[in-house]
């Protein structure tokens, strides 16, 4: 009884150690990793002045009293035609 519990053991030895030096292998053909991207600049945000959404301000649609999300609202605040 006691050989075939020390035959388990080495079998489950056996195996670990294979696996292990599989997975090394296949991380050694890997390429390395790409170099994290450099990271963006923060983006100022503005505020609708109809309905008060914050959007990118690169986004705005611009009226004499500020931004707008959109022609609409500037539209609606200033009271003039698009």
């Amino acid at each position: 009884m006691k050989y075939l519990l020390v035959l388990a053991v080495v079998m489950v030895a056996f195996y670990v150690w294979r696996n292990n030096r599989i997975t090394d292998r296949s991380d050694a053909s890997r390429p390395p990793p790409a170099p994290p991207a450099t990271p963006r600049l923060p983006v100022v945000m503005v505020a609708c002045q109809q309905c008060g959404t914050h959007l990118p301000q690169g986004d705005t649609v611009q009226g004499a009293l500020g931004p707008y999300c959109s022609a609409e609202h500037r539209r609606l605040k200033e009271g003039g035609s698009a």
